[in-house]
């Protein structure tokens, strides 16, 4: 839809003429002769930009100015004049007008003027659109997983994200550990602040200091100019710190003083900076048994883990396999544009009596590359790498030949079902807004059926 324009001006020559210029380069326009019709027109129009002349017949240019600011959606205001003065042009400013033009009016000033509103109006949707998007990406419901061990891990982490006190997340490489610290920002208070990660093992050891807190031109052979570190750029947000196991005991003291005074001083600098960030740590280590070692500060630990979560290693949730899977396959289908419906129950018995070292991670990867070597609807246990071929259950080895050797397999067929029922359950409450009663009657159930079918399988609305 082409920009809307409204202009507001009681003489009727100006009109005529804003209205010609600006139709001829795309816009829809609408005049008004007075503030009145203005506001009126502004509220059933909702222009994108507004004209506004100062000097009207029944209402003073700075009252209708107030006006159309209570209008939704805002509009960028031009004013515009024959008789400015300073002092106009600085209420104007202050109630919102975007520009300032006096009367006779130049054209070209009034067209970038414009273009200039509609741009930054254009980032700002689109600043919007993306951070919608980035709160519904890391949604808690959006982490995979129904087992009880999960279930847990949700439940604390919804209670965490809405406070602000210091996490420590742990688990091994591939439980999803950044996901999770993700999702408890963007649930939190400080949603709409920058999450900003810094992976403490990858920084080499003499840089992290500057990495953390930054530095001033010249603190070093290569500090060739000012660097604002992590801590200032997370200012108002979180800070993530990824394998906070790995660093020195030279930065953990630093990162200790940071923790502890809330402030932060460049390397090379004499100014101290105040900083407001929440921060979130994890490790894959055994921090605890390091704090034993001697290779962790007892009091940074204790520092870190006011509020701890534990993410579970998938060998130990092996029921949200199949449903992690079938995740992965859908999401691999759109990207990759193939039309696979998911593993064989063959493929997902091997899947299932793996032992996943690599973890979730390691899973998405085997998914992926089967998905690239599909060439049929269905996954087989030959598209699996040799190592999962080779896997087999504890269980299944140790049970005698005969029907119950299937079990297994009988499981993950059922859990695949439950993971389908869950999400059309899910689908339907959403098309229904919530009402349950609306969601029963799409999924062709009674109300009653649907509260059972939620409770077993563990949904809670709204999500």
């Amino acid at each position: 839809m082409n920009p809307r324009i409204l202009v507001i001006d009681d003489e009727r020559s100006i009109r005529e003429v804003f209205a010609v210029l600006l139709g001829d380069k795309g816009y829809q326009v609408e005049t008004a002769e007075n503030g009145r019709r203005g506001l009126e027109l502004a509220r059933v129009f909702a222009p994108d930009v507004v004209i506004l002349d100062m000097n009207l017949p029944d209402i003073p240019g700075l009252e209708v100015l107030a006006g159309l600011r209570q209008a939704r959606p805002e509009p960028g205001i031009i004013i515009v004049t024959a008789f400015g003065t300073i002092r106009n042009a600085v209420e104007a400013t202050k109630l919102g007008a975007s520009a300032y033009l006096e009367k006779p009016v130049d054209n070209e000033e009034l067209l970038l003027d414009i273009a200039r509103i509609l741009e930054v109006r254009n980032l700002r949707h689109e600043v919007e659109a993306l951070r919608t998007e980035l709160v519904s990406r890391y949604r808690f419901s959006n982490i995979v997983g129904t087992s009880a061990r999960m279930n847990s891990v949700f439940q604390l982490m919804e209670k965490i994200s809405r406070v602000d006190g210091t996490v420590l997340i742990t688990g091994e490489s591939g439980t999803g550990k950044e996901l999770a610290a993700r999702a408890v920002h963007f649930a939190g208070p400080r949603k709409d602040g920058p999450f900003v990660v810094v992976n403490c093992g990858a920084v080499p050891r003499d840089l992290i200091e500057s990495e953390f807190f930054g530095h001033v031109k010249g603190a070093f052979t290569d500090a060739r100019s000012d660097k604002t570190g992590k801590f200032e750029q997370a200012n108002g947000g979180t800070i993530f710190l990824d394998e906070v196991g790995e660093l020195s005991q030279d930065a953990q003291v630093k990162l200790l003083r940071a923790l502890g005074e809330r402030e932060i001083t460049r390397v090379g600098g004499t100014k101290t900076v105040p900083v407001d960030v929440r921060v979130i740590a994890a490790t894959n280590k055994d921090l605890e048994a390091e704090v034993g070692r001697g290779n962790f500060r007892e009091d940074l630990y204790f520092r870190l883990a006011v509020l701890s979560i534990a993410l579970p290693p998938l060998r130990e949730r092996a029921e949200d396999i199949p449903l992690l899977v079938e995740h992965f396959v859908r999401k691999y289908a759109a990207e990759l544009k193939k039309n696979v419906f998911g593993f064989t129950p063959g493929a997902l018995h091997r899947l299932a009596a793996y032992a996943w070292p690599g973890n979730v991670r390691e899973l998405e990867n085997v998914v992926y590359e089967a998905m690239v070597m599909a060439e049929g609807d269905w996954l087989t246990e030959a598209a699996l790498p040799v190592r999962l071929r080779l896997a087999v259950a504890p269980a299944a080895a140790e049970a005698p030949a005969g029907p119950d050797r299937v079990a297994p397999l009988k499981e993950a067929v059922q859990n695949v079902a439950a993971a389908r029922e869950r999400d059309l359950i899910l689908e339907a409450l959403r098309q229904a807004g919530g009402n349950r009663t609306r969601a029963a009657g799409i999924l062709g159930i009674s109300r009653k059926t649907l509260f059972n079918k939620m409770t077993a399988l563990g949904i809670r609305w709204p999500e």
